[in-house]
């Protein structure tokens, strides 16, 4: 057999693993995700828009938003980075004595698709516990960097007790040509009752100075929603998730530390 032929034999003998580990990635096209997986989603009830971040904590743009938040009594769900929550364990806590919600967005910024089923559970074990180790409690929510699962990351997430959530509509905050006006018309485009809002509070995955740009579009965005008659809160205030429910095509929760 020659190299070439033994080289395409062994691709095609891998293509349903590699299928398997990157079928959920469907569930990152947005508008499919949001008719057809709408608790990956982050769709709660009608009346209530769940307010997200993700990629802090970060001490240079992260108390801009607490402080913006506070003036305008609204609570959010920040989905901590574990590498930045170990670099600042008091802005961590000064985000949970605030009464916003925290999830996990792994350890580092790097796709799933990359990883194997290992790596991945090391990533989302040591962001939870080192979030959990700064609290006192211990996070149950995730999303995935870049928006992307695997099958990997659901076991790994689901036997950890964490909860995937992604959104329904995005302010596109993280490139250098953003500007408060267009993460506004970006984010109320896709806007509606039960959604769910995902910004940026950190530039450490995007343009320098990207965040300014989400800080400028959110008092519009929140007025936006005050004027739809929408409530906005963390994903624990949006009737998110129901109560026993889980997400179709998960595993059985299980709490452990170690891989079996």
């Amino acid at each position: 057999m020659t190299a070439a032929r033994t080289l395409r034999t062994a691709a095609l003998a891998a293509l349903p693993v590699l299928a398997t580990h990157a079928a959920p990635v469907v569930s990152t096209f947005g508008p499919l995700r949001n008719r057809a997986l709408p608790r990956l989603s982050g769709r709660g009830r009608p009346d209530h828009v769940a307010l997200t971040f993700d990629d802090g904590p970060d001490p240079v743009s992260t108390p801009h938003f607490l402080r913006l938040l506070a003036a305008r009594e609204v609570h959010a769900t920040f989905f901590l980075l574990g590498v930045q929550a170990r670099r600042s364990p008091g802005l961590v806590r000064e985000i949970a004595a605030a009464g916003h919600e925290i999830g996990i967005h792994g350890w580092l910024h790097r796709p799933l698709l990359l990883r194997g089923p290992r790596a991945t559970y090391d990533d989302f074990a040591r962001a939870r516990d080192t979030v959990a180790a700064i609290t006192g409690r211990q996070p149950t929510l995730f999303r995935p960097p870049y928006g992307v699962m695997s099958a990997g990351a659901h076991l790994a997430a689901h036997r950890l007790g964490l909860t995937p959530v992604l959104w329904t509509c995005w302010g596109e905050d993280w490139t250098a040509r953003a500007t408060a006006e267009s993460v506004h018309r970006t984010v109320t485009r896709d806007l509606d009752g039960g959604g769910t809002i995902l910004l940026h509070d950190s530039d450490c995955t995007s343009a320098p100075g990207a965040w300014h740009s989400a800080l400028g579009a959110l008092p519009r965005i929140l007025d936006s929603c005050a004027e739809r008659g929408f409530e906005v809160g963390r994903l624990r205030d949006h009737g998110w998730p129901a109560r026993g429910a889980r997400h179709p095509g998960t595993f059985p929760e299980r709490r452990s530390s170690t891989v079996p």
